[in-house]
């Protein structure tokens, strides 16, 4: 399973499926993230924290955490 995580600076990526529950899901889809989206991964923190993608023309930063949680195709 491929995540964001993984996801190389400069790709655009598909989102395939969200995991996790509860209120860590819904933070994640109330930034616009839900299955079909297309993300840009424009910048990664040296340490990998956070990861800033740009997503539906809103540029959004992503806890390393979350962005585990985001399986990609």
């Amino acid at each position: 399973m491929q995540t964001l995580k993984n996801a190389e600076i400069g790709q655009t990526v598909k989102v395939k499926r969200l995991h996790g529950e509860g209120a860590v899901k819904r933070r994640i889809m109330d930034m616009g993230i839900t299955k079909g989206v297309d993300i840009h991964i424009r910048k990664v923190a040296p340490l990998g924290d956070p990861i800033e993608v740009t997503v539906r023309g809103y540029e959004l930063s992503l806890r390393k955490a979350d962005a585990e949680m985001i399986e990609i195709e």
